[in-house]
């Protein structure tokens, strides 16, 4: 590990903590003009560009709070964000469950950022109390690590901060077509989809003609309103018991294993193999619809995808399946139904679903639901499916660049890797 050495942050940067002006001084919070953030920001970002509140000058007079220069690096002391870190991009005070690490000419503040990240249990293991575990300036102040020297810092910093920004603009597609996704919902089951023209049906209010009148609300007038329990059925699994389960064998699907996107196998359980006879009824095939029906995960669905061998349902999941004749209910259409919100809300406004709340097969018995003819049912979910695969892809990308900046860090906070420093880069530092 060439040019790289053991250094306490003591050892070449100015620290402080923030303070909080007294919130019985109404004067010290109204009208301010001073940025102030609490340690509850740095577990919603890596980079502070925007204050929790204002204080007044008054306030940062009569108080412990200070102003944290642009480029410093914030660590929450205590509570739920205990040592989590950020930089900071705005001048700023703190509340006083926060340390800055002011920049210095001898580290790059990036550097330290991701360096702090990176070594986040290394940190927590210097937690003292017991009512409330806790870091302390003192900790931070003697927080020891290696370092390069400082050109090298920069050159390392810029990498991951480039893995950073590709992961960002990820996110923020990810964040854009799931808005989108929850607009088509809105829009297409309520409006749905003209089939001479292929595009939504003008709103109510704009064509009147084309909607009728249903316990539901208005509905296009090729639609029809119809009880859920007539049309399809909720199809509990098996109740498997602790002995039941096994080492490895045929996997089974649990409540926890419904993600959105598709059934999780990765951390299921499993039964013997030579079983399968017992289970005919539990056998879980592509193209189904499930749900978890308590727990945490209640009303959470997913269309099964992707599987290769013979996989069996838990009891607490709900396997939908239609009971009118075929082409009368499109399954990737029941799916969207499902996540839409307005057949479960009906449901849930009338059981309990608290944080281990219920549902099953009576509940849904008697729900309503809008049911559009089943070439159009088809295009809805066909629209629904092309924004789903944008997601996916998207997402599928965003894991690669995060498992890939896992390793870049790994590789370049280590030394393992050596970066190239520019003759321009070691005259900027």
């Amino acid at each position: 590990m060439s040019k790289w050495s053991k250094k306490k942050i003591k050892d070449f940067a100015f620290t402080a903590s923030g303070g909080t002006p007294s919130t019985e001084r109404k004067e010290y919070w109204h009208n301010g003009t001073i940025p102030w953030i609490n340690s509850g920001e740095l577990s919603k970002h890596d980079i502070i560009k925007k204050p929790t509140t204002y204080i007044t000058q008054e306030a940062l007079d009569n108080s412990s709070a200070k102003l944290f220069p642009i480029g410093t690096v914030v660590i929450a002391l205590t509570g739920a964000t205990t040592g989590m870190s950020a930089i900071l991009e705005i001048e700023t005070s703190t509340n006083q469950s926060i340390t800055g690490i002011f920049p210095s000419k001898e580290h790059d503040s990036k550097f330290l950022l991701y360096t702090l990240h990176h070594n986040i249990d290394k940190i927590l293991l210097h937690n003292v109390g017991s009512a409330q575990p806790h870091i302390n300036k003192e900790i931070v102040d003697n927080l020891e690590f290696n370092y390069p020297i400082v050109p090298e810092q920069y050159v390392i910093s810029k990498i991951l901060s480039t893995a950073d920004a590709v992961i960002e603009k990820t996110q923020a597609a990810i964040a854009k077509y799931k808005a989108i996704k929850q607009g088509m919902l809105q829009d297409l089951f309520t409006r749905g989809i003209d089939l001479n023209t292929n595009k939504l049906r003008p709103r109510f209010e704009d064509a009147p003609e084309l909607y009728k009148e249903s316990k539901l609300g208005m509905i296009p007038r090729e639609w029809d309103e119809k009880i859920f329990g007539e049309e399809v059925d909720l199809i509990h699994g098996h109740q498997f018991r602790d002995y039941d389960f096994t080492e490895f064998g045929i996997p089974v699907v649990k409540i926890g294993q419904v993600k959105p996107d598709n059934v999780d196998l990765s951390s299921c359980s499993f039964v013997a193999y030579g079983r399968e006879d017992e289970f005919q009824n539990e056998i879980i095939r592509n193209g189904d619809v499930l749900m978890a029906l308590t727990g945490a995960t209640l009303g959470k669905a997913c269309l099964v995808k992707g599987l290769n061998g013979i996989v069996l349902q838990n009891y607490r999941v709900g396997r939908f399946e239609p009971i009118i004749k075929q082409n009368d209910i499109d399954k990737e259409f029941l799916y969207y139904l499902l996540i839409a919100g307005d057949l479960l809300t009906q449901i849930f406004n009338k059981v309990n679903t608290g944080a281990q709340g219920n549902i099953g097969k009576a509940d849904f018995e008697k729900a309503t639901f809008k049911k559009p003819p089943f070439d159009e049912q088809q295009k809805i979910a066909e629209r629904l499916k092309a924004i789903d695969n944008k997601l996916q892809t998207e997402q599928t990308y965003l894991q690669k660049m995060q498992s890939l900046k896992k390793g870049l860090m790994e590789d370049l906070l280590s030394g393992r890797k050596q970066v190239k420093v520019s003759n321009e880069i070691k005259e900027m530092a």
